[in-house]
Formats: C-alpha cells, structure tokens, sequence
C-alpha cells in the first residue's frame, strides 16, 4: 500500500481490530526551524492501526535519508531520520476525549472516513531532525574573517603575525587586549 490517505476499512471499526499498513512517501524538503531536509527518496513507513473502542490507535515508524547544510560548514551531508508515527482519531464527535490528552494531541475521524498519515509521518521525521545538523561532531566550520572552510585546513588569514597580543580563537585581536597594559596603580 503505497497511499498514505486512505478510507479506513470496515473491520477496524470493531473494538479491538487492527491491521496493519505499509508503503512510501515522496516527501521532497522539509522545512525544520532554518533547516531545509531535502529526501531524494521516498521515505519508508509502516503502521499499525487499533481500534481502542472510542478511537483508533496509530502506531508506527517512519524512516529516510535527508540532505541538509552544516550548521557550521555549511557543506550538504545526509542524515538518517527514524521517527515514531503515532497518531489518535476519536470515532466520533460525540464521543468523550481521552482525558490525559490536550485538544492538540488527538483528532476527530471525518464522516468520509479517511484517514490521513502525512501528517503524522512528517511530525514523526521532524521530530528526530538535529537542533543543530552537524556533518561531524568536531566540524571546525568557516573562517569568521575569509569564509574559508576550516574542514578543508588552515585558511590564508590564519598565519597570526607574533605581535604579542591576545588573540580570540579565529584569530583576531581581543578587544581585551587594551586592558593588557592598563596601570592600575599597584
């Protein structure tokens, strides 16, 4: 099963029924804070959907590889996303909501009886997205003076001339380093 919308069938609407569901999903770019994911290929997912009596019980896993730019570097590198699809349709308008569940937490199912998974597996793949997409834990970034990417080596700004003053770490004079002859009248 490739479709991701699809009308529940009648035997999850017995109590305690369940079937399961499987396919992929071509999901382009995501969008994740200033992060762009960008999936050249579908992504994997697979569900298990529950009848609990008052609603549907959807739980899965959803799984791809994205193309994302290094927060420092700025280089494209790709990151695995292995997401847990979860996802709660009450029955019926009529029917009480859960009580440990907020509003946002769980939906209605539509008098057309569709079900809809795209949602649920993007918010499962955003959920696993890095803060922070590092192509390596120890990436040494861009010059802050150049822009020359310190992965690839030392850039041409790097050789520091000896004058004795106190440097910050991408070279450049501290603005400290007046403070290192002040005279405090001791």
């Amino acid at each position: 099963m490739d479709a991701v919308k699809f009308e529940v069938p009648p035997e999850l609407f017995v109590t305690t029924e369940s079937s399961s569901f499987a396919g992929q999903l071509a999901l382009g770019t995501l969008e994740a804070g200033p992060d762009t994911y960008t999936f050249s290929q579908p992504v994997d997912w697979n569900v298990t959907v529950t009848n609990t009596g008052d609603a549907l019980l959807v739980m899965g896993s959803a799984r791809g590889t994205a193309t994302v730019a290094c927060a420092r570097c700025l280089d494209d590198f790709q990151v695995d996303l292995n997401g847990e699809v979860e996802g709660y349709f009450l029955l019926s308008e009529d029917g009480p909501a859960p009580e440990d569940m907020d509003d946002d937490e769980f939906e209605v199912l539509g008098a057309d009886k569709i079900l809809d998974l795209e949602p649920l597996i993007i918010a499962a793949l955003l959920v696993e997205a890095p803060l922070v997409p590092l192509c390596r834990e120890d990436c040494a970034g861009l010059c802050a003076q150049c822009g020359a990417n310190l992965n690839e080596g030392p850039c041409a700004c790097s050789a520091q001339p000896d004058d004795g003053l106190p440097r910050m770490s991408d070279g450049r004079v501290s603005p400290f380093a007046a403070l290192k002859d002040l005279d405090l009248g001791e």
